[in-house]
C-alpha cells in the first residue's frame, strides 16, 4: 500500500471512530500514534519518539509536549496533541513557547483531524503565527499529501522542505484571501476592477451595484472556466476512446499467425539435422503469414529453408542465388531427411 492509500485509509479510520474517542489520551493512541507510524517512525524505539518530551520554559521546569520526532540524536518535530472535538486555535501558543526553547525546526500542532506545520521562516528559532502547511485528515488534498510526504522518514530533508516551505505557506494565504474576496469581496477589491470599467466617481451607490456585478462575475467566470476544462476533458477523452476503437480495430483486422505443432517439429527435425555442423542453438525460426522461416543467427539474410505446411500441399522451400523460391514437394514430415545434403549445403554456405 503506498503512502496516499495509507492516509486516506487513516482519514476513514478517523471519521469512523471519533465519536468513540472520549479523552485526549485516546486521542493520541487512536489517531495521532497511527499518523506518526504512517510518517514511517516507530513510535515504540525511544531513539525515534520520544513521548513527554520535557522542554523547561523559563522559571518553568519540567514542561512536558507530547511528541517529538528525533534525527541524528536531535528533537527535530515537536507535536502538541488536543482532543479531537477542540479548537486548535486556543492552543496554538502552547506549542509557540515549546518551540522557542528547543532547537527543532517544525512544530505541529493537532487533535487528530487537523494538522497544523509551524516552522521558524518568518524569525530564526521563533515559531511563525500561521502554519505553512494545514490540512483535515478526512479531506486531505493530493497536493497536501504531497507535500506531507516529505515529512516521511524515508525522504526527510530540513532544509529542503524550508526552502519550499516559506512558498508553500504564502500561497496558502493567498488562496485564503482569494477564498474570502470571492464569496465576500471587499470595497477594496471591488474598487480595483470597477476603476478599470466604470468611468466616474465610485460613490457609494456605484460600490454597491459593482459588488453585487463583481460577485456575479467571479462566479460566472468560475463556471465557465470550469465548463471549459470540462469540454477539454471530455474532449481528449473522446479522443483517447477514438484511438484506442482504431488500435482495437487494426488489431481485430490484422493477419494473425498461428505457430502450429506440425511447424515446430519440423523445425525441430531440421534442427536436429544441422546441429551435427553447426552449434544449434543458432538455427531460429519466424513463422509468417504464409510460411515457417528456418533462419541461421536469426537473420532474415540467412534463410536456411522454408516450410509450408498450412497449405493443401506441403513443400520445404529452398532459396537460389536470387533469392527465389524452389518448392520441394513433401509428403509427411519424415521427407525433410531426404533434402539432409541440400540442407548441408546451404548452411556451408551462409556460414563462410
Amino acid at each position: 500500500m503506498d503512502f496516499k492509500d495509507q492516509i486516506k485509509n487513516l482519514g476513514e479510520r478517523v471519521d469512523k471512530l471519533k465519536n468513540q474517542i472520549a479523552t485526549e489520551e485516546a486521542t493520541k493512541n487512536a489517531f495521532i500514534m497511527p499518523f506518526i507510524q504512517t510518517l514511517g517512525y516507530d513510535v515504540f524505539n525511544p531513539l525515534e519518539i520520544v513521548p513527554e518530551y520535557i522542554t523547561d520554559i523559563g522559571t518553568k521546569k519540567g514542561e512536558k509536549i507530547d511528541y517529538a520526532i528525533f534525527k541524528d540524536e536531535k528533537p527535530t518535530i515537536l507535536i502538541e496533541c488536543k482532543h479531537w472535538a477542540q479548537n486548535l486555535n486556543l492552543h496554538d501558543g502552547q506549542l509557540l513557547r515549546y518551540f522557542h526553547v528547543s532547537k527543532a525546526k517544525f512544530g505541529i500542532l493537532t487533535n487528530g483531524i487537523t494538522y497544523r506545520f509551524y516552522s521558524d521562516l518568518v524569525e530564526q528559532n521563533k515559531m511563525d503565527e500561521k502554519p505553512f502547511l494545514e490540512f483535515n485528515i478526512n479531506e486531505i488534498k493530493e497536493n497536501q499529501i504531497d507535500e506531507l510526504k516529505k515529512f516521511h522518514k524515508s525522504y526527510f530533508d530540513a532544509e529542503s522542505i524550508v526552502n519550499t516551505a516559506s512558498e508553500l505557506k504564502y500561497m496558502n494565504e493567498l488562496k485564503h484571501i482569494l477564498h474570502t474576496e470571492f464569496n465576500q469581496p471587499t470595497s477594496e477589491f471591488v474598487k480595483l476592477f470597477a476603476k478599470q470599467v466604470y468611468p466616474s466617481v465610485i460613490t457609494a451607490k456605484v460600490l454597491e451595484l459593482f459588488t453585487n456585478l463583481t460577485k456575479k462575475a467571479i462566479s460566472h467566470y468560475i463556471n465557465d472556466l470550469i465548463t471549459e476544462r470540462l469540454k477539454t476533458a471530455l474532449s481528449k477523452e473522446n479522443e483517447s476512446l477514438k484511438e484506442e476503437e482504431k488500435q482495437e480495430e487494426t488489431e481485430n483486422n490484422a493477419p494473425k499467425i498461428i505457430t502450429t505443432e506440425e511447424e515446430i517439429e519440423g523445425y525441430l527435425i531440421i534442427k536436429s539435422i544441422l546441429r551435427q555442423h553447426i552449434n544449434s542453438n543458432r538455427i531460429t525460426y519466424r513463422d509468417n503469414q504464409s510460411y515457417f522461416a528456418i533462419l541461421l543467427d536469426d537473420n532474415n539474410r540467412k534463410t536456411i529453408c522454408r516450410l509450408y505446411l498450412n497449405t493443401s500441399k506441403k513443400y520445404l522451400v529452398t532459396l537460389d542465388e536470387q533469392k527465389k523460391e524452389i518448392k520441394n514437394e513433401i509428403n509427411s514430415l519424415d521427407d525433410i531427411f531426404e533434402y539432409t545434403n541440400n540442407l548441408v549445403e546451404i548452411i556451408n554456405n551462409l556460414d563462410k
